[in-house]
């Protein structure tokens, strides 16, 4: 499989949000799928969507979060650990016992917005989901955000401009409205050239599956 910019090919857009455990798991069996096809150029894009968007903009403290969405932290710890184990199975990291806070992250979803004009995307993701999922930092705290635009190579100076800007949620609002117009309710979403692919981490076999039909049917 071939990753390229050229207009000319098709293109997968996945929806997902960076406190999304099941978004982390797909993105590496996004990969292992990929690493099954040959002669399959594709662009690959990351859209925006966040699992609270009412969630305040410092975000909160996470026994409290539970609490409000789980009842309690030891009933989600419960639910969490079937995506802990499937984490595990793929080979990844994943450590929710070291998350302190739930962010809100609408300002990670414009570093991503931002890292794809720089064609630094995907390296961007994958540092928001390691120091989320992995180290357990607040992804939606500033210096944290800054520290990873640095580590992809984009300037600090206009990563703060982007991240700091009043009216730079706008863009991502609007993405994530158009996500919804197409029946987006939960992610991760695969996109194959705007028509909804699939829904769920799903298997790497069942998503290589999955282009080869869309490719073979001309979407």
């Amino acid at each position: 499989m071939t990753v390229t910019t050229d207009t000319a090919t098709p293109l997968l857009e996945i929806v997902s949000d960076v406190v999304c455990p099941w978004c982390y798991v797909g993105k590496r069996r996004l990969s292992q799928a990929l690493a099954q096809l040959e002669d399959f150029p594709l662009r690959i894009r990351w859209r925006p969507y966040e699992l609270n968007p009412t969630m305040p903009r410092e975000g909160m403290a996470r026994r409290e979060y539970c609490e409000r969405k789980f009842g309690s932290l030891q009933q989600a710890n419960q639910l969490y650990a079937r995506v802990v184990a499937a984490a595990h199975e793929d080979g990844l990291e994943l450590h929710v016992e070291r998350i302190a806070r739930t962010p809100n992250t609408r300002a990670a979803h414009r570093l991503i917005e931002w890292a794809d004009q720089e064609g630094c995307q995907d390296a961007v993701v994958d540092a928001l989901f390691a120091a989320y999922f992995v180290n357990g930092e607040d992804v939606g705290d500033l210096a944290v955000l800054l520290d990873i635009a640095a580590q992809a190579g984009l300037p600090h100076d206009a990563a703060r401009a982007l991240l700091t800007a009043p009216d730079g949620d706008a863009v991502i609002a609007a993405a994530e409205e158009e996500a919804h117009e197409l029946g987006i309710s939960g992610v991760p979403a695969f996109l194959y050239n705007g028509r909804l692919l699939f829904s769920g981490a799903q298997s790497a076999e069942t998503i290589a599956l999955s282009l080869k039909r869309a490719r073979s049917r001309g979407l």
